[in-house]
């Protein structure tokens, strides 16, 4: 199964149908020439690019916007209407006074499988006071977080809160929970790379920005600014892909990820097999 893990549903046709709604997503999550997309077109682009399931995540940015981007109620209704197709990840926004409540009930009533968190747009460091009960919930109810990591392309989000290094505190503090460093946290990639080696809760994925084509910037990434064989050799049970749809499409991340000189048993883990542990579906296991 291939499993995109990393979908923004922004311009879901489902979710904007409301007067304004779309305008509002587009200036606050910086897609300004974009349109809505009916949900038959979301299905027949993924089925293109042969991708099985997409993770939706949630952006809740409540106290400086006054509503979430995209809510944790309508990330659900986007589930309940594809199951097979979808996976969703909850937002809270740590700034307000009921954001453990509402992650408790994504978590529960309505069934979402993790946490979204994008400190860069929340000017928050990982060792944040508030953040505090949020890890602790995820441990409980064993969900994983989806942490935006390196540059940041949304409006007010300075770059410097996304620096893998920072996150360490938390791979340490909080063995059990496991946490994915997106965007292979460019261009801080050396300390992504030691993240995940050192930590084996520590994930990252696919979804980063790429300067002209995915093919070259793959390339660039996987085989020059890492050595050659550190992605087989090394990186193999950490890398999930992730495509960053609408701001990339799935078919030519995923054509810059086939095209990498790598065994199939790899990117067989990277395109559907890491996601599938780092969810809780199946048990990680190292040949230590």
């Amino acid at each position: 199964m291939v499993i995109d893990m990393h979908v923004h549903p922004v311009l879901f046709g489902q979710i904007c149908t409301e007067p304004g709604q779309l305008e509002f997503r587009k200036k606050a999550f910086g897609v300004y020439k974009s349109s809505a997309v009916p949900m038959e077109q979301v299905i027949a682009v993924m089925d293109h690019a042969c991708v099985d399931q997409a993770v939706l995540l949630g952006e809740d940015y409540t106290a400086d916007m006054g509503r979430p981007i995209v809510s944790n109620q309508q990330i659900s209704e986007i589930v309940s209407a594809f199951p097979d197709r979808f996976v969703g990840f909850a937002s809270v926004d740590p700034r307000t006074d009921e954001a453990a409540d509402r992650l408790k009930e994504a978590f529960g009533s309505m069934g979402l499988q993790g946490l979204k968190l994008n400190l860069s747009h929340l000017h928050m460091n990982p060792d944040d006071q508030r953040l505090i009960p949020l890890y602790q919930i995820c441990c409980d109810f064993q969900k994983p977080i989806m942490f935006h990591s390196g540059f940041s392309w949304e409006p007010d989000s300075p770059s410097k809160y996304g620096r893998p290094i920072l996150y360490e505190d938390v791979a340490v503090e909080y063995p059990q929970l496991r946490f994915c460093l997106a965007h292979l946290g460019w261009p801080w990639i050396d300390e992504t790379v030691m993240m995940v080696l050192k930590y084996r809760n520590v994930y990252t994925d696919t979804a980063t920005v790429f300067m002209d084509s995915p093919v070259n910037w793959f390339d660039q990434i996987f085989m020059k600014n890492m050595a050659p064989g550190w992605l087989q050799n090394n990186l193999a049970d950490k890398v999930m892909y992730g495509s960053n749809l609408p701001r990339f499409r799935q078919v030519r991340t995923m054509a810059g990820l086939r095209k990498l000189p790598i065994r199939q048993d790899v990117l067989n883990k990277i395109l559907g097999e890491n996601a599938a542990v780092f969810l809780g579906r199946k048990e990680q296991r190292y040949d230590d």
